[in-house]
């Protein structure tokens, strides 16, 4: 043994880096595939080796290393209100940006939002803090699609590929970040309650903003979203940083959120001093302004919390398969392979869901609207809380290795909390799904014809599948109905995944799944898959494939 030898590590897996995250992926490439994506597959590929390259990781554990710092004034006593980020974190945005994840799919183009939602989750597992202001920077362009004189004032910025960081005029940037400021301290997300006034100016749609945000998202952006008191009512407004003369628009940050996880990203509180403001829709519409800008940035939920699944079981597989204890790799152990075969189904239903409702964007069939309408409230709900168990039990499929800081696991399951609870909570979603029953019944009607697609196939699909009509059949109390929301989401998330993996996935998956989440036979943790399931077929669909 020589020198260099002696310092190899044994028994401890090689780096995972290097590869295509996207291309070994094969539940996102079959997805993609399927909903008009191939001709973006080779460039999905190529951001999914810089997803997995060595320099890449190194970027998301220095964001996340070296956190946002605030600095309210400058060395001479002038306030300045900026946010220092470290350059891993602009490295970072600029990849993002240039490979269109920001807010170019709003060119154009065939499958343009399922392309950019397949590469969004392919870079996200490298790092999800940042997906928060190329999110809001996609979402955004919907809400101020209500007005198109604001819309050709900033949407070519928003949709360019070029990241262009720094506070300055919009006008004279190459390309333009969006950020949102709608809760408050006494509301959250009731923001109905927003105290935020909107003094009217005397030219047309100008207002002055004064009040408090709780939450704003990616302060260095270089324009807002925000909800404000009007005279007739919660009204929406577009509020840019930088005015276009060049002075900073009057907007104070008061202090960054000290967050369980997403850290590499700001987000803070903020103070609205006489603030200029542009109204996006009418008066007392703010709600009705910005929900399909919700209802993208709740997709990007479901896209952000299926890109941890992935890496957490791709980083499970990947130790488990060169790990070594009783004589044997640890993935062929039997019980290991129950868990991390049941954790690669969970994952493979998560992506399967968020590609099918990104494809629902891409579509101008109303039936597909109505889709996405209780397709995302519901997905925005179920996958996001099931990211956060699977984080915690691929982590400890490492045992202390995982446990440790520069595992990158740790960092996994502080950051999966946050889908859930940013954009609406658990109760809000599940609240919102009945709304959209009682309200939208096309929704229902669009839900059951996506879902009952697969009848036919699978014994305990059909079953499932019947009961759950049966149920919104008779769903008439939504008082009654309130007390049992989240058993009613979790039988239509559970219903859409079982359709689509029966209809789509290897016979392995879907047969695990439909076994489990259907026909109950499972335990009440990961790794209770059933005798005789197919852990060979799962796992190889679930293990990065390296070189």
């Amino acid at each position: 043994m020589t020198v260099n030898d002696a310092r190899i590590a044994p028994n401890q897996a090689p780096p995972l880096q290097d590869y295509d995250v996207f291309g070994c992926d094969d539940t996102l490439v079959e997805a993609v595939d399927r909903h008009g994506g191939r001709a973006a597959l080779d460039g999905l590929s190529t951001l999914g080796r810089l997803a997995g390259a060595h320099r890449t990781l190194h970027w998301a554990q220095q964001a996340n290393t070296y956190t946002p710092v605030l600095r309210t004034h400058d060395r001479y006593g002038n306030r300045i209100d900026e946010v220092e980020f470290h350059p891993a974190w602009h490295h970072l945005m600029e990849v993002a940006v240039s490979h269109g994840l920001a807010g170019a799919a709003w060119s154009g183009g065939p499958a343009a939002h399922v392309t950019r939602a397949a590469g969004f989750m392919a870079w996200s597992t490298a790092e999800s803090g940042h997906g928060c202001p190329i999110s809001m920077t996609y979402a955004g362009i919907a809400a101020l699609r209500t007005d198109p004189e604001a819309a050709a004032m900033w949407e070519p910025g928003l949709k360019s590929l070029i990241y262009d960081f720094g506070l300055r005029a919009p006008a004279g940037k190459a390309g333009l970040l969006c950020g949102m400021a709608m809760t408050e301290k006494q509301g959250g997300s009731d923001v109905r309650a927003n105290t935020t006034a909107a003094a009217p100016l005397d030219a047309e749609a100008e207002y002055l903003l004064t009040g408090h945000k709780w939450f704003c998202s990616a302060p260095m952006s270089d324009l807002f979203l925000v909800l404000a008191q009007a005279p007739e009512g919660l009204t929406c407004f577009v509020v840019p940083r930088v005015l276009p003369d060049g002075t900073r628009n009057r907007i104070s940050l008061q202090r960054l959120k000290d967050k369980l996880g997403n850290r590499s990203n700001a987000s803070s509180e903020i103070e609205f001093d006489g603030a200029w403001a542009r109204r996006l829709g009418p008066e007392g519409r703010g709600v009705a302004t910005i929900i399909e800008m919700v209802s993208m940035t709740r997709l990007d939920c479901v896209l952000g919390s299926a890109a941890i699944m992935r890496r957490a079981i791709t980083e499970a597989t990947h130790h488990a398969a060169h790990r070594r204890a009783f004589g044997s790799v640890l993935i062929d152990k039997p019980l290991m392979r129950n868990v991390l075969s049941d954790l690669a189904v969970e994952s493979q239903a998560a992506t399967a869901l968020g590609i099918r409702l990104a494809a629902a964007f891409d579509a101008a069939d109303p039936a597909e609207r109505a889709f996405r309408r209780l397709g995302v409230a519901v997905g925005k709900y179920w996958v996001t809380k099931r990211a956060i168990g699977v984080a915690a039990e691929a982590l400890e499929c490492l045992g202390g290795n995982g446990y440790v800081e520069e595992s990158g696991m740790p960092r996994l399951l502080r950051e999966a909390p946050v889908n859930s609870i940013w954009e609406g909570s658990g109760n809000v979603n599940a609240l919102d799904v009945l709304r959209a029953l009682a309200r939208e019944p096309e929704s229902a009607e669009a839900f059951l014809a996506e879902a009952g697609a697969a009848q036919g196939s699978d014994s305990r699909f059909d079953a499932a599948f019947a009961r759950l009509r049966d149920e919104l059949t008779s769903l008439a109390d939504l008082a009654e109905a309130e007390f049992q929301a989240r058993r009613l989401v979790e039988r239509l998330a559970t219903v859409l995944q079982g359709s689509l993996l029966v209809r789509y996935a290897p016979t392995a998956v879907a047969d695990a799944y439909c076994a489990t989440r259907l026909a109950g036979n499972a335990g009440h943790t990961f790794g209770t898959l059933p005798a005789g399931t197919d852990t060979k077929t799962i796992l190889h669909r679930a293990q990065p494939r390296l070189g």
